[in-house]
């Protein structure tokens, strides 16, 4: 994947879309299904996804998009398989060690997760199906976002971007200012605390959420240009301003910032509890926007979302920001079905990024020209003002890193967050990761 660094040029151009194509195709074998009907054969394709929590939006709209195609497509049946996220990187790793991909699937992102299947023949190469048509129906931005090497494997859905949501209500409570600068979120997290609130909420049982946070801080202390050149050169993880930021995450967690239990909190279970208001922060992408809107919540009307506050002694700014990725679906390259396959992709891409724009499920990869978006909600507003705003963007470093230093990574953050090693020693280990392969 290519493009995770953009500018404002490109990201406001890929504000401009999202369409109506969607649909979803696999064969699990890469074995011919078939039924006999009465004009002839009914070719089976088997989708997989992760989109099964209870406030995805995309979880509500698969099984409609697909419904609607198997009507309008006797010919070509799609059955799902949803499985939650952890265990669906499990599940199709395994799946595509042992040549068992089923024919369509959700491929986490793209970057690192993505590219040793590409490399290495597993996904086919759907160049030759994207139409003008569909390229049309692209922001020009996302076109180049999602080559590689010149080539097309994938087709956007949704665009994110992560922030801060900010639970206004227990923030008034606590009497305490919701923070644009480093020192204005310390003294945030003490007064929240006086008042027996949760400053922030991290699910770090899963990893990758305690991750977000450190990345952010990264990126705001040392700026997005420094940490694109460690991720080419990772000796420079190992200087002054990492180190800084190994501090600031460090000091966060010493300070009471996050709940006790983030260690044994699950992802699904920190949104549970945010949209419980049991935590006055959480920092994360806006595809958590429908859940924390949802009428059953307890913070429908009450959570702002802002960029993640600026340092005072940093070289990033709010205008950097951290996501950009593009989600996608990949078609397995053992599919005895290609063109049906990638006919599936192509409609589910853009249907589901169309509809799930409207849902708060993603920012839009799709045009959405005469779109009504009337429906979307303030912080669905609220994420799309501030992305138009962005200078530069990365996205999710475990897509940027390779597989096993992303790993890596997200441990040694977790390591930092228990104390069990110093910010220095934490930098001297991340400049032994390997370097990004990717064309930043």
């Amino acid at each position: 994947m290519k493009t995770f660094l953009k500018k404002t040029a490109g990201i406001v151009l890929a504000m401009g879309i999202v369409g109506s194509m969607a649909a979803c195709s696999s064969n699990s074998n890469g074995e011919k299904q078939s039924e006999k009907g009465g004009s002839g054969e009914t070719i089976k394709l088997n989708l997989w996804d992760q989109s099964v929590g209870n406030t995805d939006p995309s979880a509500k709209l698969l099984p409609e998009i697909i419904k609607k195609w198997n009507s309008e497509h006797p010919d070509i049946q799609i059955e799902r398989t949803g499985t939650t996220g952890e265990q669906y990187k499990t599940k199709i790793k395994t799946a595509i060690a042992a040549n068992e991909a089923p024919d369509v699937f959700y491929g986490m992102g793209g970057g690192s997760f993505m590219q040793p299947y590409i490399q290495s023949g597993n996904v086919l190469e759907i160049t030759n199906y994207v139409t003008d048509d569909i390229k049309t129906k692209l922001a020009p931005g996302m076109l180049k976002a999602i080559e590689t090497d010149g080539k097309i494997y994938t087709l956007p859905v949704y665009t994110h971007i992560a922030n801060l949501y900010v639970n206004t209500e227990l923030f008034d409570k606590a009497g305490a200012q919701i923070p644009t600068n480093y020192s204005e979120l310390l003294a945030a997290v003490e007064k929240l605390k006086a008042a027996g609130i949760t400053p922030a909420l991290m699910g770090e049982k899963d990893r990758w959420p305690g991750m977000y946070w450190y990345d952010i801080v990264a990126m705001r202390q040392a700026g997005n240009d420094a940490v694109i050149e460690a991720f080419k050169d990772p000796s420079k993880w190992d200087s002054p301003d990492f180190v800084a930021a190994a501090t600031k995450m460090q000091e966060l967690a010493k300070a009471g910032a996050f709940n006790s239990s983030m260690f044994s909190m699950s992802y699904d279970e920190m949104l549970g509890a945010f949209n419980a208001g049991n935590g006055a922060m959480m920092f994360q992408a806006n595809w958590v926007n429908a859940g924390i809107e949802d009428p059953s919540t307890a913070t429908k009307g009450k959570v702002k979302v802002i960029p993640f506050p600026i340092f005072e002694d940093g070289k990033g700014s709010a205008a950097e920001l951290f996501g950009g990725g593009v989600d996608g679906f990949y078609v397995s390259s053992s599919t005895k079905h290609p063109k049906e396959a990638a006919e599936f992709l192509a409609y589910l891409s853009e249907q589901l990024g169309t509809k799930g724009f409207l849902a708060g499920a993603g920012l839009p990869s799709w045009n959405i020209d005469g779109l009504d978006t009337s429906s979307l909600s303030t912080l669905d507003q609220s994420a799309a003002d501030i992305m138009i705003t962005a200078t530069s963007f990365i996205t999710w470093w475990d897509n940027i890193l390779p597989a096993e230093s992303a790993e890596t990574h997200k441990n040694l953050i977790a390591q930092l967050l228990a104390s069990d090693i110093t910010p220095e020693e934490f930098c001297k280990q991340m400049a032994k990761l390997k370097p990004t392969e990717l064309t930043l």
